[in-house]
């Protein structure tokens, strides 16, 4: 148990001041996700057998608030097309993007999701470790490429919901 929270309390010190894209959750059609992360929180709902739809707001301490609202498109087992509207402080983006996700684990699902507007690139790379039947630990590494300003990136911790 020690060593869980030691892991735990220096991945979140790690990833302060960084936040990080929703993960890529495998939900059932009608379940919705709730997750909470350093700078972040989000909030999705699977509507079909091959559509989610997705809220999250991430807060930047040096770029503002940034929320999407999002949908994501089961291509198949493994696959995603997701696209996305980000409302930054001073102007929306539409954006596309690829995720993937697979077991690496008995309890484990890694994923990479990359998505790119006319102004910014973001990739994360990631796994969500199931904690309990309804709950996942994730780890992730996340890159924010904005074409002017600096990049963000970093190692994030946050955990998921399901309902």
């Amino acid at each position: 148990m020690k060593k869980t929270v030691i892991t735990l309390a220096a991945f979140l010190a790690m990833n302060m001041g960084t936040g990080f894209a929703a993960p890529i959750n495998d939900l059932s059609q009608g379940q919705t996700a709730l997750g909470i992360g350093t700078d972040t929180f989000y909030i999705e709902h699977k509507l079909s057998d091959k559509f989610t739809l997705g809220f999250q707001n991430n807060d930047y301490d040096n770029i503002g608030d940034m929320e999407d609202i999002y949908g994501q498109f089961g291509l198949n087992s493994n696959l995603r097309g997701i696209i996305g509207s980000r409302n930054f402080s001073y102007d929306s983006e539409a954006y596309l993007g690829l995720a993937v996700n697979n077991a690496i684990a008995p309890q484990a699902d890694g994923y990479a999701s990359i998505i790119a507007g006319s102004s910014f690139k973001e990739f994360e790379i990631g796994t969500n470790v199931k904690l309990s039947h309804n709950t996942d630990l994730n780890l992730n590494y996340h890159n924010f490429m904005p074409d002017e300003g600096r990049d963000r990136n970093g190692v994030g911790v946050g955990a998921t919901v399901k309902f």
